[in-house]
């Protein structure tokens, strides 16, 4: 089988600017972009993030990154992202790789991993200062030349090969049979072309204190700790608080909300309201109690509402840093967790929230009880504490370190 040549397969496409008001808070931020190098002119950047095809909380930083530097160029393996969600790139050349148009892509480019390292070492950045990768997977893979300062920001290290690889043999059918010894193989190889990656990168820096030390063991490093944004602006707090407690999740096996609904089986007098889609909405449905009422997706609205009226947020899965949690603290609405994760960066004990230890029926029932005993939680230091979080703050301590960093690494324009 011949591989398409990368290079010569680049897609480049420029966005056209969209009217409205997301577009122009994300295409023009509040400041302009900082000079780097004091006394001279703004690097030339160029971002490159995995792909784009839903509105996620990786696509939410990334489009922070670019708001920082307007100019800036946007590289992805693949770009399907629906129109309704275009706006924080308008204006933004971005720049595909040859699995754009390879067949089916559009649905199933992910069966494409096999292809995906020649995909991202493909893309040519020759001609820019400062490379940024927002990466979970392939990003931190990209070729840098001497000179260029690359700065990996790492929402975990890569799933498929280091904490998942179970799960993602059995999704594609290859946990067993002829072919089982071959994709195991497949994955060694693929974690080793990580690690040389993350080596090539000149600084790292995690999400999250938790990744920070996933990180460490994955790719033998330290990594610097800069927490995602979180758009706090768009979820305030507003009217009483009123007797239900609420969830908001995808609805999949490691996010718990099954365990949630369970624990309010032995609750009958407590009410539990939950809002998200996934693949067990079915299996939730048919056995949720009668105490228990199942949104589905719901518009922003609907979600905003709900959690400015909710005794508390309920949270049963381990996160790398957890943006739902965040908001809802942004509503002034406290927060039952599972004390895993990068909820224990965020959500503080007795003054935003409260944590119990197991993501058991039993232990969130018991969490519930101790919360409705403890001393009420003011709505105003949740809303402080969420604010820790915002936009702007992610703006200002990325701009920071990556200024310190191209400094440090003594990267003026590329000649």
């Amino acid at each position: 089988m011949a591989w398409p040549h990368a290079a010569a397969t680049a897609t480049r496409k420029r966005e056209k600017p969209r009217k409205g008001a997301a577009s122009e808070r994300m295409a023009r931020p509040g400041r302009e972009p900082a000079e780097i190098l004091t006394g001279g002119p703004s690097p030339k950047v160029a971002v490159v993030h995995e792909w784009l095809d839903t509105w996620a909380g990786s696509d939410r930083a990334a489009a922070q990154i670019l708001a920082i530097w307007p100019q800036a160029d946007l590289f992805v393996l693949v770009d399907f992202l629906p129109e309704a969600d275009r706006a924080p790139f308008a204006g933004r050349r971005i720049t595909t790789s040859f699995l754009q148009r390879m067949p089916f892509a559009r649905r199933h480019f992910r069966k494409y991993v096999p292809l995906m390292r020649r995909a991202i070492e493909s893309f040519d950045l020759s001609g820019y200062d400062m490379v940024i990768s927002s990466a979970h997977a392939f990003a931190k893979g990209v070729r840098t030349r001497a000179g260029q300062y690359h700065l990996c920001y790492c929402y975990t290290p890569m799933r498929y090969a280091w904490a998942m690889e179970g799960e993602y043999l059995r999704d594609f059918g290859l946990a067993r049979g002829p072919l089982a010894w071959l994709a195991r193989r497949q994955l060694a190889t693929l974690r080793e072309w990580d690690r040389a990656a993350a080596a090539r990168v000149d600084d790292i820096v995690g999400i999250s204190r938790f990744i920070a030390e996933r990180i460490r063991v994955a790719y033998g490093r330290e990594a610097s700790v800069i927490h995602p944004p979180v758009d706090v602006a768009a979820f305030t707090p507003g009217g009483p608080k009123e007797d239900f407690y609420v969830v908001v999740s995808r609805l999949v096996p490691y996010k718990r909300v099954d365990a949630v609904v369970e624990a309010f089986r032995a609750m009958p007098g407590r009410r539990l309201v939950v809002i998200g889609d996934g693949p067990q909405r079915a299996a939730i449905e048919a056995r949720r109690p009668a105490n228990v009422r199942l949104l589905g997706h719901a518009a922003h609205e609907i979600v905003l509402d709900h959690l400015r009226r909710a005794r508390a947020f309920l949270f049963a899965g381990e996160e790398d840093f957890g943006i739902a949690p965040v908001e809802a603290m942004a509503c002034g609405t406290p927060v039952i967790a599972l004390a895993r994760g990068g909820l224990l960066e965020t959500v503080v004990e007795g003054e935003t929230g409260i944590f119990f230890d197991e993501p058991s029926p039993a232990a969130i029932a018991a969490a519930v009880g101790r919360f409705e005993a403890a001393a009420a939680i003011h709505p105003a230091r949740c809303r402080a504490r969420a604010e820790a979080f915002s936009e702007p703050r992610f703006r200002d301590e990325f701009r920071a370190f990556a200024e310190a960093g191209l400094r440090a690494h003594g990267r003026g324009r590329a000649p």
